[in-house]
Parts: structure tokens; sequence; C-alpha cells
């Protein structure tokens, strides 16, 4: 049975507004050396001791003449002496730097997807140690009509092989995997405000999306290597697609590197952020293959070895949120 989520429309005022059922989905092959020429230096000498297999960028080049500054890590995927994991506030939110001293102070902390203010509730989905510890939204109601909006929302996750994927999601908390769509976000709609799969009525290819770690947030933004963004289809920034923010987002390279790009925002005359567009330019620009958006806004935080990169925008203090993606040294198996 699923999550029931009766008081969930009420309480958080989500409301939709309707899309046609064919998928619309703009595909920008725009040239990169059109749009921007963003110049990344290599920043880890402003923090402590880092691995081989982690490396920090920074940019404070214009963005097509506006103020801007961004971090941007990679990080090998292979690395086994690596941990890659998600962790939730257990019904709480937590500044990422709470995070990091309550996990034991990681490499990598990065803000995760997107949250209640009222309950702490996690909206997206988090998959830690191959256990689903939270859920999407299955049902958005709609604006115009009594119907509701049937979601399947971006994640990113990587296997028990370290293996990268980014998906469209559809969760269950009866099921132990989420069901997943590889090429495109499933539109769909109905009355029942707490579908079962079945609601979808698709007939889409889909499998169980088994991952060992994964974070959801929404919309994607590169797939095969080109810009693709689904921002109507997911029901996020539906009307906000050009506007400039601070941004999270997280992919991976054709050479399994996880990349984690950060950018300031909301700091006038030092960083106007950057438009959902401008942020999958730039990761396809940073050699991505899949790419998906986290929580951006005053959300957005990124810490190496506990320091911060980009300001944080509620005024320069970091925001407690309900999830974070972490990247840390792997402790050592313990001896029968």
């Amino acid at each position: 049975m699923l999550l029931r989520h009766s008081t969930l429309n009420i309480r958080y005022s989500i409301f939709i507004v309707d899309i046609r059922y064919s998928i619309l989905i703009t595909i920008c092959f725009l040239p990169l050396w059109g749009f921007s020429q963003l110049h990344w230096a290599k920043a880890n000498n402003e923090f402590d001791s880092l691995p081989g297999s982690i490396r920090v960028f920074k940019t404070s080049d214009s963005l097509n003449g506006r103020p801007f500054k961004a971090y941007c890590v990679e990080v090998r995927l292979k690395d086994k002496r690596l941990d890659f994991t998600a962790q939730t506030g257990a019904g709480s939110c937590y500044t990422p730097s709470q995070f990091y001293s309550k996990e034991g102070k990681p490499y990598i902390v990065v803000n995760g997807g997107y949250f209640s203010f009222q309950t702490h509730q996690n909206l997206n989905v988090i998959i830690r140690n191959g256990k689903m510890e939270a859920y999407n939204i299955p049902a958005l109601k709609s604006l115009f009509s009594d119907s509701f909006y049937y979601a399947t929302r971006s994640a990113f996750g990587i296997s028990k092989k370290r293996l990268p994927d980014v998906a469209w999601l559809f969760t269950d908390t009866a099921k132990r995997w989420p069901y997943a769509f590889q090429t495109h976000p499933i539109i769909a709609k109905g009355g029942n405000p707490d579908p079962s799969f079945t609601d979808l009525r698709t007939i889409e290819q889909w499998n169980w999306w088994k991952m060992h770690t994964a974070i959801g947030g929404g919309p994607v933004l590169v797939q095969e290597g080109s810009v693709f963004i689904t921002n109507k289809e997911e029901q996020l920034y539906a009307f906000e697609r050009n506007d400039r923010h601070p941004r999270t987002a997280i992919g991976y390279t054709r050479n399994h590197r996880l990349i984690i790009l950060v950018i300031q925002g909301r700091s006038p005359g030092v960083s106007e952020g950057a438009t959902l567009d401008e942020t999958a330019r730039m990761l396809v620009d940073l050699g991505c293959v899949e790419a998906m958006n986290l929580d951006g806004g005053g959300s957005s935080c990124l810490l190496i070895n506990g320091r911060e990169t980009i300001q944080p925008a509620d005024g320069g203090a970091q925001r407690p949120v309900a999830s974070v993606f972490i990247v840390k040294e792997k402790e050592p198996k313990k001896r029968k």
C-alpha cells in the first residue's frame, strides 16, 4: 500500500498546472563556446588535504556579461577508498555543517533534494545502503481541476558496483525498489490522490532501480550528453525556467567521474546565479553524460573538508536541510 498523503496536499499547499499528455521537452544543441566561455581553475589548495581522486575547480568568470561564481567537484567513482552515501535528518533539518559533524567529517557534503519547511519531510527519494528511506510524492493536486498529477521525478543513483545513473522514478512504499524510466518522464493524471503504479496507465518500458545510494530532486538537465530539461514534465519550475538562482546539480561523465556543481546567486556584484538552461550547458561543458538539478536557492551549499565553497544565499547563513549527499573515506571492514 502506498504511503497515505491525504493531508499532504493541504499541509504543503502543493498545486500544479495541467500539462498535455504529449511530452514537450526542449532539447538545445547550441555549441558551448557560443553560450559562454568559463575558465575553471584548480582549487584543491583552498581546502585541507584531499585524496587524488577528488579534484576541486572554481570559476569567477562572468556568465554572459554578468558576475558569476561557481565551484565544481570531480570524484573518481571507481576509487574503492571512497564511499558515496546520502543521509536524512530523520524528521529534522540540519545545516550542512551540522551534517558534516554528525557524519564523521566527510570529504564532501552537499545539500540534497526538496523538503517541507513545515514538517521537515523529504519530498524526493533517498536510498541509503540499498534501502529507500524517503519517497517521491506520488500525487500533486491540480490547480484547475479535481484531478491529480502523478509525478515521475528524477534521481541520481550509484549501484553497488559503483555505476551511476539518472532516471525518472515512481516510488511505492510497498515495493523495495522504485520504478524507473530511463528515456523520459511519464506524464499521467487521474482522480486517485494515492495512486499505485497501475494508475499511471503506461506501457512505457521501465525497470527496478536497484541503487545502493541515491538522492532525488529534479528536473533532469542533461541526458546522453546534451541539454535535456524536463521541468514541465516533473512539475518543477514550470514557470521559472529562465529565472536566475543559486543552483546545486549532480551528474556523471562517460569515464565514471562524479560531478557536483554549485553556483552562487543572489549576491549583487559577485554572482547573480544561473538559469536551468545555463546550468545544464555548464554540465555538458564539464563532460556530463547525465545530470540533474537538486534543491537550490537558499539551500545550495557545498562543503569540502567542512569548508564552504559558495556563500549561501540566506544572508550568508547555511539553511537547515532535510538531506545531503556525502563523499567520505571508506571505513575499514570490522573483523569478525
